[in-house]
């Protein structure tokens, strides 16, 4: 049987004890395919010199059509790009709701596309957007919904549908973590007008660089298709005012060589996930990203939420004394929108929920090759300061300035 934890010893690494880690460790690292089975299906493309729109981006195309159960998969530059060409390719105007609490791209692409962002709340569990805010703040202005899959933890997918299809309105996805995700055992990637992934290191999925488009539209497949392409069909006069979105050869032959990587990399995050939740959950303060038992989560990030009068401490408090004992954290996604300067204006009502989860938010690490022994080690870590600030409130009062960090 395993020793129990000393969590009441009475210094930390902020003040003089020798750190958890002797050296700092990555926050994110990437599981990459052996570079032989990457090189095995790119050789031919660089060989003959089609290393762009070739044979490896339609073989990965097809592959990530039928992983995701879905009709068409359109590959991409990018997730930011993918979402700026299918707000185009769809028509839209005026007014998109989207939620505060995201990767500001998603409103980059809005805006990019000379539309009006409408932001709206979380729900304070799932941290997705609130399907109840979001058809409170329709109008006869409102041309689409774009949900984000937070994490890779899926959305209410139905009541956003038939909310989409009782008002009128298209229904977008940012599934840029969910690739591996499962709705109610249906892949994410199949749902509303379409759904757009990130393929970028960080990802479950990665590409090097580079997004996928799912849709079961073809005239909307077909004219991403178009568009990724500078809006040109062949024929040298474009249909649309298009961007250089294509995935190279490369990163398609990446991505294809990292797919049969997929599920064992969803189920070690979720053990990781599991871990992190069931060593932590004895503090008082700590909360924990609420995920239907239906649905699959791939965990991109692992985040907990700290509410300072109970736990003690505050998330940027709790993050500065991490990183004193080598540990990085981020904070995932703070500021939201409606808390930066391009979208401030944005802002017509108080989101209360947004400002409670994402002013509270501390993203831990997570990836396939952290053993559960440093899962534990960071764990003990937090039980330590948590227990340090709890039993020296008084010195902690005196130093509270001190702690501050960034960590975006």
């Amino acid at each position: 049987m395993k020793p129990t934890p000393d969590y009441t010893q009475n210094t930390i690494a902020r003040f003089g004890a020798a750190p958890a880690f002797a050296e700092r460790f990555r926050f994110i690292a990437p599981t990459l395919p052996e570079l032989n089975d990457v090189l095995k299906t790119y050789s031919p493309a660089f060989e003959n010199g089609l290393i762009t729109n070739a044979k490896c981006v339609a073989h990965f195309e097809e592959r990530a059509a039928e992983q995701l159960s879905v009709k068409h998969a359109v590959a991409v530059s990018s997730c930011t790009s993918g979402l700026m060409l299918v707000m185009r390719a769809l028509g839209l105007t005026g007014e998109v709701i989207v939620p505060s609490f995201t990767f500001f791209a998603t409103g980059h692409a809005i805006r990019w596309n000379e539309l009006r962002p409408v932001l709206a709340d979380c729900d304070p569990k799932t941290w997705n957007v609130s399907v109840e805010d979001i058809e409170s703040k329709i109008t006869s202005r409102t041309s689409a919904i774009v949900a984000v899959h937070m994490y890779g933890n899926p959305s209410d997918v139905r009541s956003l549908e038939k909310l989409a299809e009782r008002r009128g309105l298209r229904l977008i996805f940012d599934a840029a973590h969910a690739f591996g995700s499962k709705y109610r055992g249906a892949p994410i990637g199949q749902f509303g007008d379409a759904e757009v992934f990130s393929l970028s290191p960080t990802k479950l999925l990665v590409a090097g660089e580079g997004g996928l488009i799912g849709t079961n539209d073809p005239k909307l497949a077909q004219n991403l298709r178009v568009m990724r392409n500078y809006g040109d069909d062949g024929s040298y006069d474009p249909e649309w005012i298009g961007l250089n979105a294509r995935m190279s050869e490369f990163n398609a032959a990446l991505a294809l060589a990292g797919m049969p990587l997929l599920e064992a990399k969803v189920a070690r995050r979720n053990e990781i996930a599991q871990l992190y939740t069931d060593r932590l959950v004895s503090l008082h303060g700590l909360r924990f990203q609420a995920v239907d038992p239906r649905d699959v989560h791939t965990f991109k990030d692992y985040s907990i939420h700290i509410t300072p009068e109970e736990f003690g401490l505050d998330r940027d408090e709790l993050a500065a004394a991490l990183l004193a004992e080598n540990i990085e954290t981020k904070k995932y996604f703070y500021p939201p929108l409606h808390q930066q300067k391009h979208y401030k204006q944005f802002k017509i009502v108080d989101l209360p929920a947004t400002d409670f989860v994402a002013g509270r938010i501390l993203s831990l690490p997570i990836y396939e090759t952290l053993s559960n022994q440093v899962i534990e080690r960071i764990t003990d870590s937090i039980h330590r300061i948590h227990n340090y600030y709890r039993t020296h409130l008084t010195q902690f009062t005196s130093v509270k300035e001190n702690f501050h960090v960034a960590t975006t």
